[in-house]
C-alpha cells in the first residue's frame, strides 16, 4: 500500500455548519496513492474529485501517513477516517464504526514464468523467496505485519512498490525473489500498461487472500461512517462510483446499489 496523506473533508450538516473531517491514505495502488505534485491519485483520487465537485460543502486537505504508521496516527488522533480499509488490518482494537463493503479485492502470488512451472509451483508458497511490501497485510502471514517476526518465519523481502517487487520477479534472482505478493488489481494495472510482460508471470489462480474494503471512521468523530457513505450514495445509483471501479480493475462487493436504468 507506502506513501500517505490525509486529507479533511469539510462536511455541513446546517447551512452554515462546517465540520472539517481528517482522512487518512497510504499508498495502496490503484486504490490510493499521492502523486509527485501531492496530489491524490486512484479510485480515492477520483472519487474524492467526484465528491468536491457535487457538493459545495466538501474540502480536501493532503497530509501523509504510511502503512506502518497509519495505526498510530489515527490513536494519536492525527485523522477521523479513513477509506478503503479492511477492520482485519489491524483495527480491531481502536475506537471505530465502519460502513457496508464499498469495494472489493485480493492478492496473488506472481513468479516468473519458466517452461518447467505451473501452479503446483504455489503449492508450498512459504517456503519460497517471497517479496512483498511493508505494513501490508497478507494471508500467508496471518496478517502480522511485524518484520521482524516474519522475517524469522519466512525468507522475505519488504520493499514500498508493487513495482519493484515486480521488478525483482522479472530479474530472475531466485536467491532474493522467487515469489512477489500482489494485488490483482495493480497487476492487472501493470499489464495494461505493459503487456510485453503479460507472457512473463506465472500468477497463481488461487488467492492469497481476498478482501472487502470499507470507510472507518473514529468513534464519537466529528462524522461517522455510515454518513459518509451516504455522500457516495448518488454516485452508487447513477454509476459513476461503478465506472470509476472499472477503470481501475477493481471490484464492487455485493450490496452496493445497481445503477438507475435510464
Amino acid at each position: 500500500m507506502v506513501l500517505g496523506l490525509t486529507l479533511t473533508i469539510g462536511f455541513t450538516t446546517t447551512a452554515s455548519a462546517q465540520t472539517d473531517i481528517a482522512v487518512g491514505v497510504y499508498n495502496f495502488p490503484p486504490v490510493a496513492g499521492v502523486d509527485s505534485n501531492n496530489q491524490v491519485e486512484g479510485l480515492l483520487g477520483d472519487v474524492l474529485r467526484e465528491l468536491e465537485s457535487t457538493n459545495d460543502n466538501v474540502t480536501f486537505r493532503i497530509v501523509y501517513t504510511s502503512p506502518k504508521r497509519r495505526h498510530m496516527d489515527f490513536d494519536a488522533g492525527l485523522y477521523d477516517v479513513i477509506f478503503f480499509e479492511n477492520p482485519s488490518w489491524g483495527w480491531e482494537n481502536l475506537p471505530v464504526n465502519t460502513s457496508r463493503p464499498i469495494l472489493m479485492d485480493e492478492d496473488v502470488y506472481v513468479a516468473l514464468n519458466k517452461p518447467d512451472r505451473d501452479q503446483s509451483f504455489f503449492d508450498n508458497v512459504t517456503e519460497r523467496h517471497l517479496v512483498a511490501i511493508s505494513g501490508y497485510h497478507y494471508g500467508f502471514a496471518g496478517l502480522s505485519t511485524d518484520n521482524a517476526e516474519l522475517e524469522k518465519r519466512f525468507s522475505i523481502e519488504f520493499s514500498h512498490s508493487h513495482s519493484r517487487n515486480l521488478e525483482l520477479i522479472k530479474a530472475d534472482r531466485p536467491s532474493l525473489a522467487e515469489v512477489a505478493v500482489v494485488s490483482r488489481s495493480y497487476l492487472q494495472s501493470h499489464l495494461n500498461d505493459n503487456p510485453e510482460d503479460s507472457g512473463r508471470f506465472l500468477v497463481s489462480d488461487t488467492p492469497d487472500q481476498t478482501y472487502l474494503l470499507h470507510i472507518m471512521a473514529r468513534e464519537n468523530g466529528p462524522i461517522d461512517a455510515d454518513t459518509l457513505e451516504q455522500l457516495l450514495s448518488p454516485l452508487f445509483k447513477d454509476g459513476r462510483y461503478q465506472q470509476f471501479v472499472d477503470k481501475r480493475d477493481l471490484q464492487l462487493p455485493p450490496g452496493i446499489p445497481e445503477p438507475a436504468t435510464p
